[in-house]
C-alpha cells in the first residue's frame, strides 16, 4: 500500500508539520507518565482505526519499557487487571474525548471526576491536549492511507528529545 501523499514532500505539509511535530514533542515533556501518554496514544488509535499510530505507539511504549500483556490489553482494558486506577481513568478520558460524536453528552462529569482524582491540572491539561493531538494525527494519516508496519521507534524524535 502506498500513501496519498508524501507529507514529507510537500512544502505546504513540511512547514505546517514541522509546528504539529512541534507541538506533539511539547506534549511528550510534559508531566504526564510516559507509560500514560503511550496507553493513551495506542487507545485513540485503535478506536480510529489508524494502523500508522497503532504501530507507531505500540513500538514506542515497547521501547520504552511497556510490557507485551499490557500493550494487547489496552484495548480491552475495562475487563484488564493490569492497569492502574490513574491508567484506567486516563483511557476513559480518552476514550469518551474521541468519541464525541457517539455520545451525546461528550466527556460527562463523572469520567472528568476520575481523572481528576488522579492527575493535577497540569496533568490533566497534558492529557487533554494528547487526546486531541492524536485525533488529530490520526484523522491525517487516514485520510492520506498511511502505511503501517515500517515505523522505527524513535523516527520523529527531534535532536535531544527524548
Amino acid at each position: 500500500m502506498d500513501a496519498r501523499l508524501n507529507y514529507f514532500a510537500d512544502p505546504t505539509a513540511a512547514k505546517a508539520l514541522k509546528h504539529f511535530m512541534a507541538a506533539g514533542m511539547a506534549i511528550k515533556s510534559a508531566p504526564l507518565p510516559a507509560a500514560t501518554q503511550e496507553l493513551v496514544a495506542l487507545r485513540v488509535s485503535q478506536i480510529n482505526g489508524c494502523a500508522f499510530c497503532v504501530d507507531m505507539h505500540t513500538k514506542e511504549a515497547t521501547e520504552a519499557g511497556e510490557t507485551p500483556v499490557r500493550l494487547h490489553l489496552v484495548a480491552v482494558w475495562r475487563e484488564a487487571t493490569v492497569f492502574t486506577e490513574a491508567e484506567r481513568a486516563a483511557l476513559e478520558l480518552a476514550e469518551q474525548g474521541t468519541r464525541v460524536a457517539d455520545a451525546a453528552e461528550g466527556v460527562s462529569d463523572a469520567v472528568w471526576a476520575r481523572a481528576a482524582e488522579h492527575y493535577d491540572e497540569e496533568q490533566l491539561t497534558a492529557l487533554v491536549l494528547l487526546i486531541s493531538f492524536m485525533n488529530a494525527a490520526n484523522r491525517m494519516n487516514i485520510l492520506t492511507q498511511q502505511p503501517a508496519g515500517d515505523y522505527v521507534a524513535g523516527q520523529f524524535r527531534l535532536e535531544g528529545a527524548k
